[in-house]
């Protein structure tokens, strides 16, 4: 998976946008492995970075129309007013684009470091800004911008986490006076085919929208340092490099995710599969964040497939890693965690997210056609993925 980047800040006249996208902004980065497809079939992704997100919102919505008034409801009158003037699908699509973008644009900015630029949006009056960790990088600093033509601001790095691809920023509170903080959704009632619009700047470009629908949901996607970011929402709604970090939006114009990568399938741009790390991410990270620190996270120390019959071919067990310690070896097949199911690998990484590095857990395996279970005390999260 590559992530979305620009090509450096943008400057005026809007630059043509660049021939090929190279991740990290300007500086060629490592090629990262292609992540292994979820049961959903994503494939082939590539992250939003700098830049802005243009979404537009494709809904339906109900307009008011009625039917001319009569002179006291005679049937002469009822029978030669005219009839409701027709209402396109267009056109409520506009009218929901429009009510979202005038509502919510105001709190998206522009993000830029030394290296590029991408999107955020402002959560609360503190000045509190979300991005994507791709975004800042390594940065303490970062600037922000409010309005196309407006005010440059400073603003610091308060945490980030690699493992969701997220990170809070902060600008002095008086820098966002008079800007309504965007609220957070509940991604967990999220469907497919709800409406969805993204704002943010893309390929260098003034605050953009574009528009499309969730196309779908529990999809995984590559964290930065390779770890799998799961719950991940997919939209159609074009996104490109620079909308990361950006949101992506529901018809009251709440923040359902945050726009982070896209599938690619060897294009430069967009094809009409982007991802988005879900609203209730945000919201169970942002706090940590906003305290300098990302949160800790339970490590089994596993590298697992698909196995045949069902389970969680284990490829790898790390050496010195929690798993290796209790005795798993490559070729088991993880099927339970205490007592819990699992039929494949993202089974195995759920059983886990909830637990804490500490905890213990029991995993059933079988080896050689026999069954057996062990006790694994759970480590913490390293800050790469062993490759």
């Amino acid at each position: 998976m590559d992530r979305l980047w620009t090509d450096g800040p943008p400057t005026r006249p809007q630059p043509t946008p660049p021939p090929r996208v190279r991740p990290p902004y300007a500086e060629p980065a490592p090629a990262q492995p292609a992540p292994a497809p979820s049961r959903n079939g994503s494939r082939w992704l590539a992250a939003v970075g700098g830049g802005t997100v243009s979404a537009a919102l494709v809904a339906a919505v109900l307009l008011g129309t009625g039917i001319a008034g009569d002179d006291g409801g005679s049937p002469a009158a009822a029978a030669t007013a005219p009839p409701p003037a027709a209402v396109s699908g267009d056109d409520r699509r506009g009218d929901l684009v429009r009510s979202v973008y005038a509502s919510a644009s105001p709190s998206v900015v522009s993000v830029r470091t030394e290296g590029g630029s991408g999107t955020g949006f402002l959560v609360d009056r503190d000045g509190t800004i979300v991005t994507n960790a791709h975004v800042v990088g390594d940065a303490q600093q970062v600037q922000v911008r409010f309005e196309d033509d407006g005010e440059l601001h400073d603003a610091r790095v308060l945490g980030v986490d690699a493992s969701t691809d997220l990170a809070a920023i902060r600008v002095d509170a008086g820098a966002a006076q008079g800007v309504r903080p965007l609220e957070l959704a509940d991604s967990d009632r999220v469907q497919v085919g709800d409406s969805a619009v993204a704002i943010g700047y893309p390929l260098g470009l003034d605050r953009t929208a574009t528009a499309g629908i969730v196309s779908g949901l529990e999809r995984e996607i590559q964290a930065p340092n390779g770890f799998s970011i799961d719950k991940v929402i997919q939209t159609d709604a074009p996104i490109n490099p620079g909308n990361s970090g950006g949101p992506l939006l529901d018809a009251s114009g709440r923040v359902i995710g945050v726009n982070s990568q896209i599938a690619t399938a060897g294009s430069q741009g967009s094809v009409g599969i982007g991802f988005a790390v879900p609203s209730n991410t945000v919201s169970e990270v942002l706090p940590q964040l906003e305290q300098g620190s990302a949160p800790e996270r339970a490590y089994l120390g596993l590298s697992t497939a698909p196995a045949a019959g069902g389970g969680a071919e284990v490829a790898q067990a790390t050496p010195g890693g929690p798993a290796a310690a209790a005795g798993l070896a490559a070729g088991d097949v993880v099927t339970e965690v205490d007592g819990e199911a699992v039929q494949d690998p993202e089974d195995l990484a759920r059983a886990i997210e909830d637990d804490a590095p500490g905890d213990r857990v029991r995993v059933t395996v079988t080896r050689g056609g026999a069954e057996r279970s062990v006790e694994v005390t759970l480590g913490d999260r390293p800050a790469q993925a062993t490759p």
